[in-house]
């Protein structure tokens, strides 16, 4: 204001300090494990560090996160890995380093009805780990990952097959989205229509849709001609949501994004 000599009121800062207050005001606190291959170094996630501790000013929750390397996560100390845990979230990321970890780890959080939140690859395994598990897709796998998979319920996007030079062609930027009337989904954005962020070039294959519905996954969310599935949940967990758009890059401190604070009511 000083440098470009405007003039304005002075501004309402009444919201601000009050979610600054209750930064030391906890009631509780919440273990929310991240599961991914760069957890090394934190700053890979620090949008999604930031989103925990946003929703937890705002519930009054103290988030405590557990860094889970996905490349160490076998069928045997997967237990040991979640003792304690009462959240999990499987964000973003890309190359096949770490995915059978991040599988495992979504059968696990599925079957002991963790609450869990995927972000674009954590709803890609998600996916890759009910097609396998529950619908007998035995080998179910992206694209990405294994081109010659027998089953690719995550596929390249179809106006991705043709382009050679990577180079700024992912989907990116905002996009809307439909939510599916009566889903966890809704309830969580009070509304049916939103727009998200997205950074990918997967997708999943709407040609196993069908089957995946018919045995209880349920497709939240599309894009609006309905070609895209931007969120899949189910129901008969408490809390178990993924969707291929980015919402950690839409939180701020006093505005928390409504996924992650869904999250953290879940988390018990």
């Amino acid at each position: 204001m000083r440098e470009l000599s405007l003039t304005l009121p002075e501004p309402d800062m009444t919201k601000w300090k009050s979610m600054v207050g209750s930064i030391g005001e906890t009631e509780g606190r919440v273990t929310v494990a991240i599961v991914g291959k760069y957890i090394r170094l934190h700053d890979a996630y620090l949008s999604i560090i930031e989103s925990l501790n946003h929703a937890g000013f705002e519930l009054r929750k103290k988030v405590d996160i557990r860094w889970v390397d996905s490349e160490e996560i076998t069928p045997e100390n997967v237990a040991s890995l979640f003792t304690g845990v009462t959240g999990v979230i499987i964000p973003g990321g890309f190359g096949h380093r770490g995915i059978e970890g991040k599988i495992t780890a979504c059968r696990y959080v599925r079957e002991h009805n963790i609450p869990f939140l995927g972000i674009c690859l954590g709803m890609q395994t998600a996916v890759m780990e009910f097609a396998r598990n529950v619908c007998g897709l035995e080998g179910a796998n992206s694209s990405e990952f294994d081109e010659n998979a027998p089953h690719r319920v995550i596929d390249l996007m179809y106006e991705q097959r043709e382009i050679v030079d990577k180079g700024g062609t992912m989907r990116l930027g905002a996009y809307p989205c439909h939510i599916k009337s009566g889903t966890l989904l809704e309830s969580i954005y009070g509304t049916k229509e939103i727009s998200e962020r997205h950074r990918h070039r997967y997708e999943f294959n709407n040609a196993y849709a069908d089957l995946l519905v018919r045995h209880g996954l349920v497709i939240s969310g599309a894009s609006p001609d309905g070609k895209l599935v931007e969120a899949v949940e189910l129901p008969q967990n408490d809390f178990f949501v993924a969707v291929q758009f980015h919402p950690e890059f839409k939180s701020r401190p006093d505005k928390p994004h409504p996924l992650f604070s869904a999250l953290l009511r879940g988390c018990q």
